[in-house]
């Protein structure tokens, strides 16, 4: 089973600096149907204005993660972490027993579009934690993994039973991708268009995928994409 969510069905915050786009509810925006899906609770595509940011916030008993898709992001927070991030690069915030944290655009010039995720740890109250790491160039093609449990294959390391993959597709590409039992996943288009098990997906549009054993992802557009194997 694949349910669809259609990028121009989010929800959105839009200030003079912020252009947000809640996949899930979020802030004032707020959908029954669509709280998050299993473990994963926020994804917001968020485009910042040029020297502009999010000040100083708190969370708690969460897992942040924070993609670049173009420019840069800098970071700082209340457990010392802090960092410039970019493409090719993942950071993951564990907020667990309480973090302030504030992301910048430090461009004067250029804006900075960036996916903030967000996922529900296996216990509350961990250690807050940063972590930044940059991943090799090689994504054309074929998934490779951001974040797990493990920290596998030189991932991040995630508090959660959960698995982060990116990819980049040229028009025809096909990844083939095997779900165990009892396993769940959701994909996010950063750019482009897929095809998932028959279904269009176009950018921004993400979907659910529950009782399926194994993914076919075509691109029929160039393509980037983000895939989540829940439990």
């Amino acid at each position: 089973m694949i349910k669809v969510r259609l990028a121009g069905e989010r929800g959105k915050t839009q200030t003079s600096w912020l252009d947000s786009n809640h996949t899930f509810s979020f802030n004032r925006y707020h959908d029954a149907r669509y709280m998050g899906f299993r473990d994963l609770r926020v994804i917001n595509e968020d485009f910042v204005a040029p020297a502009q940011g999010f000040g100083a916030h708190s969370h708690e008993n969460m897992e942040i993660l924070s993609y670049v898709v173009k420019g840069a992001l800098a970071h700082n927070d209340s457990s010392g972490g802090s960092g410039v991030l970019r493409p090719n690069e993942l950071q993951r915030m564990t907020a667990g027993t309480g973090v302030s944290h504030s992301e910048f655009n430090p461009s004067k010039t250029d804006p900075t579009h960036f996916l903030q995720i967000w996922i529900l740890p296996e216990k509350d109250g961990l250690a807050p934690e940063y972590e930044q790491r940059s991943f090799p160039a090689r994504r054309h093609g074929k998934l490779r993994l951001l974040a797990s449990r493990e920290g596998g294959d030189g991932s991040l390391t995630i508090h959660q039973d959960v698995k982060v993959f990116d990819a980049l597709l040229e028009e025809g590409d096909e990844i083939p991708y095997e779900l165990s039992e009892h396993r769940h996943a959701w994909i996010q288009v950063i750019i482009g268009d897929v095809v998932v098990n028959g279904i269009p997906l176009q950018a921004s549009d993400g979907a659910a995928v529950s009782e399926e054993s194994s993914l076919s992802l075509q691109a029929t557009k160039n393509a980037e994409i983000l895939l989540f194997d829940l439990p």
